[in-house]
């Protein structure tokens, strides 16, 4: 299980993509499109660069999965798995909610993980045992009595396709039409295990898009899941759900189909 050694060290990777982030947001840097059309820049891979030499340095066991770099010692049972800019389009478009993304898997199960904002300095840390902090301080989701009062986030509808479409459809008939935000990628799960947004529905995310999102959610009080109701974990499909308030579950579930 992680540790607060651990915990510490996550909290200086953050520091170091920062370090590596801010100098690049809005000004001058290269870019170019991947191979599955998402695009990258200079900050992605110095960010996350900066994050493995550290892990490398002091715990050459442990393992790597990065969204640019790949994987580093893909049999130990502990796994960081890294996100430099989680949000890159907003990083590119100037928008100062993209997010660092740092989590720690044990044996496959998320139980450490990070959600930074370098430019706003706003980092939440979640450990599993342990309750979530925003800056240092404690922090919990909020209630939610009805599934109609939610505010409901996802980062656009055009990730969904196919039966998914249906699914978020039903979903968004079920809450306030005006308490919809699109946009945010992890910024929004942020909001979430701080009591501000009620419910995250995605799909198509990768592990590195969603390790460190759970042990932050879930110490703040909330849930994440997948389509199905089953807990996250490394061979979870990329379909996932955050709620604030567990108990609203079974009624999203029921309104997804």
């Amino acid at each position: 299980m992680a540790n607060s050694r651990d915990k510490a060290l996550a909290e200086r990777l953050a520091d170091a993509a920062g370090e590596a982030i801010r100098p690049l947001f809005r000004g001058e840097w290269s870019q170019e499109q991947k191979d599955d059309s998402t695009f990258v820049t200079e900050a992605d891979r110095a960010a996350e660069a900066a994050m493995r030499q550290i892990i490398e340095a002091e715990f050459p066991g442990d393992g790597i999965i990065g969204e640019e770099y790949g994987t580093r010692n893909e049999a130990s049972g502990r796994q960081w798995v890294l996100d430099p800019i989680d949000g890159t389009t907003s990083f590119i478009a100037g928008r100062p909610i993209f997010g660092t993304l740092i989590a720690l898997l044990q044996d496959g199960w998320p139980v450490l993980g990070v959600i930074d904002q370098p430019i706003a300095r706003e980092r939440w840390v979640g450990l599993i045992g342990q309750g979530t902090t925003f800056n240092g301080k404690p922090i919990k989701a909020r209630a939610c009595k009805e599934l109609s009062d939610a505010v409901l986030g996802t980062t656009t509808p055009h990730q969904f396709s196919g039966d998914e479409v249906d699914a978020f459809m039903g979903l968004a008939k079920s809450v306030a039409e005006r308490k919809i935000i699109y946009g945010g990628d992890c910024y929004n799960y942020g909001l979430v295990a701080s009591g501000h947004v009620d419910l995250v529905c995605e799909a198509g995310l990768k592990l590195y898009d969603f390790a460190a999102l759970v042990p932050v959610v879930e110490g703040a009080g909330g849930t994440m899941s997948d389509w199905q109701g089953n807990p996250l974990d490394a061979e979870s499909d990329g379909r996932v759900l955050a709620l604030g308030d567990p108990a609203r579950l079974d009624d999203v579930l029921e309104a997804m189909g």
